[in-house]
């Protein structure tokens, strides 16, 4: 009995992580389906006459991931240029004048340039911080610098950080920290959601120097830490 569920587990551990990324692509490619599905819908409602044609692309699999791809990538290539970005201006301009509309639009709209834009620091960096208390250390990612009347009230000597739950990374909560409290560590953003995710059991190899100094992007430089936040390393 105790080789049977040795070769269990074994088997277990090679199907897992076919499985759970068998079942991240099918969640996907539903969520493009339903989308493409839906302008089928109004499609048919706006011209009657083409219903035939848009019940026989409904039967196509895998049509909706294909068209809705090929619709962002062209959205990116219109609004590459010139004529594109003033006509993305005007859109936003469209946008932000509607009265329920342009609240969750601005807020979406500032969460993704902050999360994709490529100047931008948010998840640039892995953290070691003490949370939920005094002792207990965690892995944090670094989203920026406090800003508006926050950074008014704290000033600069802190850093907003995202701590991610465990095994889902997708939810967390947002700590506004001491930079004085903060270790930057030399993994990378994806070793650390690795960690994060095998909830420490994939520990990501020391592949840098660890003598050479560590540096926070730019206007977010760390200050040498006390003696009470310092890491067993440091």
């Amino acid at each position: 009995m105790i080789r049977l569920r040795q070769y269990f587990i074994t088997g277990l551990l090679v199907w897992l992580p076919m499985g759970v990324t068998v079942w991240v692509l099918l969640w996907l490619v539903g969520i493009l389906d339903g989308v493409f599905q839906g302008v089928l819908g109004a499609f048919e409602t706006m011209v009657p006459p083409l219903q035939p044609l848009a019940n026989q692309l409904r039967h196509i699999p895998g049509l909706g991931v294909i068209l809705v791809a090929i619709v962002i990538v062209g959205t990116g290539l219109f609004v590459a240029n010139m004529f594109g970005q003033w006509s993305l201006r005007q859109w936003d301009r469209l946008m932000t004048r509607i009265p329920v509309v342009r609240s969750i639009y601005s807020s979406v709209k500032q969460v993704s340039d902050t999360l994709f834009s490529g100047s931008g620091h948010a998840f640039s960096k892995a953290l070691l911080v003490q949370y939920p208390r005094r002792g207990a250390w965690t892995i944090a990612f670094l989203t920026g610098k406090p800003g508006g009347e926050v950074a008014a009230h704290l000033g600069d000597d802190f850093l907003s950080i995202y701590v991610p739950t465990t095994p889902n990374p997708t939810s967390g909560f947002f700590l506004i920290v001491p930079r004085a409290d903060v270790v930057e560590l030399r993994m990378s953003v994806d070793e650390a959601l690795k960690y994060i995710i095998s909830m420490g059991v994939v520990a990501p190899p020391p592949t840098r120097d660890s003598s050479q100094p560590l540096a926070l992007p730019p206007s977010t430089q760390p200050v040498p830490l006390p003696d009470s936040v310092q890491s067993p390393d440091h």
